[in-house]
């Protein structure tokens, strides 16, 4: 299966496999029809936006053993929601992206700008 266009146009990055990452859990930000959430930015997780995402009602460093989840901890990387990422942006929490790892759809929400400005290396 294709796995799309990062934010440059070019080829889909792989976001992470340790944790597997990916609404479709195959390592990529990639997204369809069934991802309400667009879960888009591949994004490496800090401890302000943990604590921020939680305090919006996800928390994604507490593990789930029933989901298979382990939670996530500073220096994980992660596919994110994109409106997610955005409000984390707009509130002063956004954590670092990959931005070869973004998919396209990333734009719709937030700026080429802004995710630059947390750009961080593959």
């Amino acid at each position: 299966m294709a796995t799309g266009k990062n934010v440059f146009g070019e080829a889909l990055a792989p976001c992470c496999t340790d944790p597997i990452a990916g609404f479709y859990r195959d390592g990529y930000c990639r997204t369809g029809g069934d991802d309400e959430g667009i879960h888009v930015v591949c994004a490496e997780m800090t401890p302000e936006f943990l604590d921020f995402s939680k305090s919006r009602g996800n928390d994604l460093s507490t593990p789930m053993p029933q989901f298979g989840f382990d939670g996530l901890r500073p220096g994980d990387r992660w596919c994110l929601c994109a409106a997610r990422w955005k409000e984390a942006y707009d509130a002063g929490y956004a954590p670092p992206v990959v931005l070869q790892a973004c998919h396209i759809s990333s734009l719709e929400f937030a700026t080429l700008e802004e995710l630059s400005e947390y750009a961080t290396e593959i």
